[in-house]
This record gives C-alpha cells, structure tokens and sequence, in this order.
C-alpha cells in the first residue's frame, strides 16, 4: 500500500470509528491525547500522522492499528501478502517494525514482526488498561524494559506483560534481534 492509500485509509477509518463510537472531536482529541486540529487533518487525509499519534488513536478507538489502516473490510477470509504489510517504523541502519495482521475480534489483536539491530530500540507510552503483549524472540537477545525495569529475553524465549504502563524494546547486544510480537487490546468501552 502507497503513503497516498495509507492517509486515504487512515481518513475513512478514524472518521468511521470515531463515529461508530459516538466520539466527538473534542472527546476523541481528549480520549488520545492527540489535538482536534490533528484529528481534523488526519480526517481529511491532509497529513500522514507519526507511528506514536497512530498509536494514540487507535489506543482511544479501541481498535487495532490494522484497522485504522486497512483498505479493504469484511472478507471472512483475509491473506495478508509480505508486500501488503505496513512498515510502520524503520531506521537507516536496518531496525524496522512491521505490522503483519490484526482482527476485531474480542477486542483488537494485532501480530507483528520487528528486526531490532544493533543499539536499535523503540519507546511506546502504556495502552489502555487490559492491554496484553505477547513476545517471542527468534534471534538475538531483547531487553525489554517495562514501568523502567529490564528484562532480558534470549532468543528462542518468550515474554509477556500489561502494556498499561510505558515500555521499550531495546537491543543492547551486538547480532541483530528478531522478533513476533502479538498485541490484545481490549474493546472500547
């Protein structure tokens, strides 16, 4: 999917769940933390919004990133090709995130793949209260550091914790770390 088909999507989906939650403006600006003029602009597709705004939305929606950019809703049945995944963050050295899939069910779930290199690392503020995340590290070794605690996650181990307190993703070794991550954020109330 382009830039031009993210923002487009993005638009259509944040103006429909905002309205299929009943959201307001002003709610949804207070709910996210993200201004009305924001949301304004991102509702007319004029501005392509950073991962942490995306985050904050979809946080305040009660709905998976996926969701706020899929272009195509309601196949029972949805395949996900490795070029219509949406690379959500990357740095010039190689680090990137990858949103594969998510669904609606129950609450958003979301999959996701990271490649964390060397001295590589990604901050997220806490999500709503209920939020779930799921990690298995395939390569390297993960510091995971949840409410400013470290944890070190060895490849082959897996990790899971409430996300409704800040987190980071971090490599501090020198291989390359990769791992699956699965997110469960529970529905709007």
């Amino acid at each position: 999917m382009d830039l031009d088909q993210l923002t487009q999507s993005l638009a259509r989906n944040v103006k429909r769940w905002r309205s299929e939650r009943g959201f307001t403006l002003d709610a949804l600006a207070a709910r996210s933390g993200v201004s009305r003029g924001m949301i304004i602009q991102i509702e007319q597709a004029r501005t392509n919004p950073s991962v942490g705004t995306t985050v904050k939305l979809a946080d305040a929606l009660g709905v998976s990133i996926t969701t706020l950019l899929d272009h195509e809703q309601g196949a029972t049945v949805r395949l996900i090709p490795p070029e219509q995944t949406v690379r959500m963050w990357s740095t010039p050295d190689g680090s990137v995130a990858r949103l594969l899939i998510g669904t609606e069910q129950r609450g958003p779930l979301e999959l996701w793949s990271w490649r964390l290199t060397p001295g590589g690392g990604s901050r997220s503020d806490a999500h709503p209260e209920g939020t779930v995340e799921l990690i298995h590290v395939t390569a390297g070794e993960l510091t995971l550091i949840v409410d400013d605690v470290p944890h070190p996650v060895p490849a082959g181990s897996s990790a899971t914790f409430e996300a409704h307190v800040p987190h980071a993703y971090r490599n501090d070794g020198a291989e390359t770390v990769e791992l699956m991550m699965a997110v469960s954020v529970p529905p709007a109330r």
